[in-house]
């Protein structure tokens, strides 16, 4: 309900029940500037858009903490994560109010962030939980709009992963710690990520059947979706490798301290700075996490195709394959020229293979 009174000072008080049934009240000079207010609320609550006045008074910073104590749900990782992301928000937007963020703001925040070196990915990142954050202020009924869009989006660039030659690996591989090898061999070929490969214990792989099943993370986390529990099959050669460092380091980690002791992310990594700079060609940039690419590039190169790919990366959809590797397949202009070329190739043998046949009937008349 609605209504528009004249006060006695003269004033045109314009007043109306909100779903919770409180009477904002707003007063003017002149009738008509009252009932164009309330028929903009009644629009707003017709299209799903209003928010009350107090609520829009809530700023980027007050909604971000209030966003992050319902977050804390999530694994310790996550989070941390999550607040990373939101100190760069708060730190551009902190102090405006929810409804003041305008996706001009939002498209020069994004601009800025790649000014000042930021890659494209983390760019990219921190558009995504902005737009999460804006997102969830809306479904809350404190923000009218979402300012985040694919137009505000500054894109999150090109993947094309570095992709090491076999002899690179094993360059690697030879370079690193004894203690910490498979780890290599865990990354190159059976494509886990770093936290996977310190979590991997002895119990997770059938060395009989050729089995790696991961199943846990640094520390001792289990591992977040159901996609990279995925099962990968390894071949003897590598079993035997595996179980003999079992053996050799005595411990329930297949990649260990060198003491018994599980091994860490942080001394995978430290490794692998330290033996980068001794394999020719590698680039300073390099990751244990690109060993996945060599796999990657392995099984395209046998002629594996996306679905087999997408299997032992253990994506959660084709999409993230092609996206990462596609450029790896071979070309298709040619295989499909190959196609057409082949059936051309067949027409024109069947049609001389006519001619001369009605060549050689027509001579022996």
């Amino acid at each position: 309900m609605a209504s528009i009174n004249k006060r006695p000072n003269g004033k045109w008080r314009a007043q109306y029940y909100d779903a919770a049934g409180k009477q904002p009240t707003r007063h003017f000079d002149r009738k008509a500037d009252a009932r164009r207010w309330l028929d903009e609320v009644t629009a707003a609550v017709v299209t799903g858009t209003y928010v009350d006045p107090k609520n829009a008074k809530t700023t980027v910073g007050e909604w971000c903490a209030t966003w992050l104590a319902g977050y804390a749900t999530r694994r310790a990782s996550t989070v941390r994560q999550a607040k990373t992301h939101v100190a760069q928000i708060e730190k551009a937007f902190g102090t405006l109010q929810l409804g003041q963020v305008r996706p001009s703001a939002v498209r020069s925040w994004c601009a800025k962030l790649k000014a000042d070196g930021a890659a494209d990915s983390y760019v990219y990142a921190l558009h995504a939980r902005l737009s999460q954050i804006m997102s969830d202020a809306v479904h809350d009924g404190i923000l009218a709009k979402n300012p985040c869009s694919r137009r505000t989006s500054p894109g999150a660039g090109k993947q094309r992963p570095y992709c090491a030659t076999t002899e690179q690996v094993w360059s690697l591989y030879d370079t690193f710690p004894a203690h910490l090898r498979p780890a290599v061999l865990l990354g190159a070929f059976v494509g886990l990520r770093t936290a996977e490969a310190c979590g991997l214990k002895t119990g997770h792989v059938d060395f009989m059947r050729g089995i790696v099943n991961p199943t846990l993370q640094w520390p001792a986390d289990e591992l977040k979706t159901e996609t990279s529990k995925t099962a990968v099959p390894i071949p003897a050669e590598l079993s035997l490798q595996l179980s003999a460092a079992v053996a050799e380091w005595g411990s329930d980690w297949v990649v260990s301290d060198g003491g018994g002791g599980q091994a860490s992310p942080w001394s995978i990594d430290r490794a692998m700075r330290t033996a980068r700079k001794k394999v020719t060609g590698l680039p300073a940039e390099f990751r244990f996490h690109d060993l996945r690419h060599y796999l990657a590039s392995l099984l395209i190169a046998s002629g594996a195709d996306v679905k087999v790919v997408q299997a032992r990366m253990r994506h959660a959809s084709a999409k993230t394959t092609l996206d990462t590797y596609g450029h790896l397949w071979p070309d298709a202009d040619e295989s499909t020229r190959a196609a057409v070329g082949a059936v051309l190739a067949a027409r024109m043998d069947s049609s001389n293979a006519a001619k001369d046949s009605a060549r050689t009937e027509g001579a022996s008349r």
